[in-house]
């Protein structure tokens, strides 16, 4: 049993592992919930929120009782376990955003920091981390027309420090196909699109960004009824590939396989439909020139 740090800087994520190392010792152990439950005081839904992640904090002296109740005895690994423990009680460097940040947008930030892949599907706006600051504000304006003028330029301040993960030494493979309506809705003006998709000819040239249009011209698709999506993948062996599906007010994070799977195949669908990520250059061109 170890509980290494190399998760990528994202709390939420850390306490994955976490949980899913202890479910793995418990079941080793051949201890029910409510026996593992019993042996720190606590009811057997916490244990199974434990183990999937869904408290907010880990206590010390619970996840040290339950490693010596599942048997394990060094005491360099249950060291080295409490250390991931009390990193995993840090909080991300965008709390200092939560005063304009959702509850339930928190995981995902978690999940975007620490992914080794991220994959997308975008049918109405430019993914997040792709956004020019001017593209960012219109949208953020239009969402939420009714939020202060400073609140919005918070919002646009931490969607801007979301992107240098893109720069960073070890940036993850980022892979979206854009429906061809995500880049003639008016988001902002016609100087903002065409500074917008200048943006996207310059990700597009790096060599982990990938970007692909969907063509009007190409008809119905395996996405056409699920809105936008995110598939994530970490470097965690532990982890589960993680679907993220926005709404109005809240978000559902999938990791069962039937539903990854589901996903999955439908992005691989899309990639093979839409244009060719070496004929993107020439589709931004000519949408360009229609601004």
């Amino acid at each position: 049993m170890t509980a290494e740090t190399d998760w990528g800087g994202a709390p939420t994520v850390l306490r994955m592992i976490l949980g899913r190392q202890l479910e793995e010792l418990r079941i080793r152990a051949g201890l029910s919930y409510e026996q593992a439950g019993e042996a720190i005081g606590v009811s057997h839904s916490t244990i199974r929120r434990m183990e999937a992640a869904k408290v907010a904090r880990l206590r010390l002296a619970d996840a040290e009782k339950l490693l010596q109740t599942y048997g394990v005895t060094d005491r360099r690994e249950i060291d080295t376990f409490l250390r991931s423990v009390r990193e995993a009680n840090k909080r991300g460097w965008w709390h200092t955003y939560r005063d304009v940040l959702p509850d339930w947008f928190d995981a995902y930030l978690s999940l975007e920091q620490a992914a080794l892949q991220i994959r997308a599907y975008e049918p109405e706006f430019v993914p997040d981390l792709l956004q020019t600051e001017d593209y960012a504000r219109a949208q953020l304006s239009a969402a939420d027309p009714h939020a202060p003028a400073e609140a919005t330029e918070r919002r646009v301040a931490l969607r801007m420090r979301r992107q240098e993960l893109l720069s960073r030494p070890a940036p993850p493979r980022v892979w979206v196909v854009l429906d061809e309506t995500v880049l003639r809705w008016p988001v902002g003006g016609a100087d903002v699109m065409r500074g917008q998709i200048d943006r996207l000819s310059a990700m597009n040239a790096l060599p982990h960004v990938t970007v692909q249009i969907m063509p009007f011209g190409n008809g119905p698709h395996p996405a056409l009824r699920s809105g936008a999506f995110h598939l994530f993948r970490f470097r965690a062996p532990e982890l589960p590939d993680v679907v993220y599906l926005s709404g109005l007010v809240g978000a559902v994070y999938l990791d069962k396989t039937d539903d990854v799977v589901v996903h999955r195949e439908a992005l691989d669908r899309l990639g093979a439909q839409a244009a060719p990520a070496k004929k993107t250059e020439a589709v931004l061109g000519a949408l360009r020139k229609e601004w």
